[in-house]
């Protein structure tokens, strides 16, 4: 008999087995402490033993277009799964319809993105009134190359080494000042991105503090004379890097390269610590031609075909967008 426990308290929360960094305890806890952040924990129990377990969280939608001012639940991929006794999309299902069932009280959406398996849980999705958008990512593979710089496009490449050349320095954040100034410099630069959501300061913060010791999350930050002009954001789960954050102060310091940098800081680490490899993990809407998807392909990534479900509160919606979907 499974057994399903919700969490909202990370207080509450016991100690869970588990490698998925975006279905963790600790992420759980960055959220918990950000304000504007309200996150969802579901497991799932056979036994006296944890299955599986699944990870959203609620915030306010940022977005000045329709549909705005709202408030939504985002999860990050399908949850994680333990053992072999049981079949994975029977406890998916289960945890997708107690989520979907406490998410619905407190918001207007719910949206699953970054799916590892374009195909995994589509009954589950279908039977709990969800409707797919075909999507893309864009990942760098990692182990197929010595060096980093042999994917980079050779436009890319010079503007990593005329960025170093012309002063600009490139390290991993250090100090809870640092963090500061970069997030600061970030929400600047991502101010009129009025499609992409923007945490606050907070949260960066609570990276540094619930998930770098662990090594689930480094900043790397891109300096010229003392001022911090660029940054990137990676969180590392099992065996690939996800590139959540990242730009600079291009317009002011053309001839640093600071968003140039700032990605390339994230590839260099990666494949130094050998993972397998990079996702870059918002890069636009499908529909038509986006800019900073077109930036990141020239670092020699390639865009793979996925999916995101979405279920508004009101079914009647849900049904429209079915229809026209379908």
């Amino acid at each position: 008999m499974l057994k399903l426990t919700t969490y909202r308290k990370g207080s509450s929360i016991p100690a869970l087995p588990g490698t998925d960094t975006f279905h963790s305890t600790e992420l759980f806890r960055t959220y918990e402490a950000t304000p504007g952040y309200s996150p969802l924990l579901i497991t799932a129990s056979m036994n006296g033993k944890v299955v599986g377990k699944l990870l959203g969280t609620l915030r306010r939608s940022q977005r000045l277009s329709p549909p705005g001012l709202i408030k939504i639940c985002v999860v990050y991929g399908v949850g994680e799964y333990f053992g072999t006794t049981f079949c994975k999309d029977e406890v998916f299902a289960e945890l997708l319809q107690r989520l979907s069932e406490e998410a619905e009280r407190d918001s207007f959406l719910i949206e699953f993105r970054n799916l590892p398996d374009a195909k995994f849980g589509y009954k589950a999705f279908r039977q709990n009134g969800y409707f797919s958008i075909s999507w893309l990512r864009v990942r760098n593979s990692l182990h197929n190359s010595d060096k980093t710089n042999n994917w980079f496009s050779p436009s890319r490449l010079r503007q990593v080494k005329k960025g170093l050349t012309n002063g600009a320095l490139v390290k991993e954040a250090q100090t809870m000042d640092e963090i500061k100034s970069f997030a600061r410099m970030l929400r600047h630069v991502y101010s009129w991105k009025v499609r992409r959501h923007f945490p606050s300061m907070e949260f960066f913060l609570q990276l540094e503090k619930q998930m770098t010791g662990k090594q689930y999350s480094k900043i790397f930050i891109v300096t010229y004379r003392g001022r911090i002009i660029g940054g990137s954001v990676c969180t590392y789960s099992n065996d690939n890097a996800y590139l959540w954050f990242s730009g600079g102060m291009r317009k002011t310091y053309i001839r640093q390269y600071p968003g140039v940098l700032a990605v390339w800081a994230a590839l260099e680490d990666a494949k130094q610590r050998k993972y397998r490899h990079l996702e870059f993990m918002d890069v636009g809407l499908p529909f038509h031609r986006h800019g900073y998807r077109d930036f990141v392909l020239r670092f020699g990534g390639r865009q793979i075909g996925s999916r995101r479900w979405f279920r508004f509160r009101w079914k009647w919606l849900n049904s429209l967008f079915k229809w026209l979907l379908d």
